[in-house]
């Protein structure tokens, strides 16, 4: 039994963490600006790039997801309360999904620039950075619930209302007079 536990540990570690390519940024880190002032000279140099999808179009023997570029975290995690600094092309060897590739998920990409590739854009022909990837990482979305607010203390006041009415006891709610609530209800 004690392997069994171990084992669960240890596979339920690996999943968790990510990818070296990712986690760990390349020696030369090119940013995005340098890369769309002199695509040419940073051809074939590795990148770690992320942002929010916009688009994804699955060709016959490749992928294309097109990213709205946003500055990463010490974590690899894009910055969207950062300004946005325009956008780039992953292009995977990998069929990329648009059911699980979905708009406005955050995605990191590791892999090497390429070169660019003429898009237009409403009326506006743009040249975007071409990134061919060898690791990508999808971020979890995590939607607050305030249902699980914490209101009170010592194991009480779980719940949506001021003061935590009802209170948490054991594995029920009670709606009753707690000494440890604090609610106008109540002296």
């Amino acid at each position: 039994m004690k392997r069994y536990l171990l084992l669960t540990c240890l596979l339920l570690g690996a999943c968790s963490s990510l990818p070296p390519a990712i986690k760990n940024p390349p020696l030369h880190d090119i940013s995005y600006a340098q890369a769309i002032q002199q695509i040419a000279n940073y051809k074939n140099a590795p990148v770690r790039w992320g942002g929010v999808i916009i688009d994804v179009e699955n060709e016959q023997n490749f992928s294309l997801l097109q990213v709205l570029y946003y500055p990463l975290s010490s974590n690899a995690r894009p910055q969207t309360d950062q300004p946005n600094e325009g956008r780039f092309l992953i292009k995977s060897a990998e069929f990329l999904d648009p059911a699980v590739y979905t708009k406005n998920t955050k995605i990191t990409v590791a892999g090497t620039l390429t070169g660019d590739v003429e898009r237009t854009i409403g009326k506006k022909v743009l040249h975007l950075p071409l990134v061919a990837a060898t690791n990508i990482h999808l971020w979890p979305v995590y939607v607050y619930d305030h249902r699980y607010d914490y209101y009170g203390g010592f194991g009480y006041g779980y719940g949506p209302y001021y003061g935590g009415y009802p209170y948490f006891w054991g594995d029920y709610y009670w709606p009753a007079y707690s000494p440890f609530m604090r609610s106008p209800f109540y002296p």
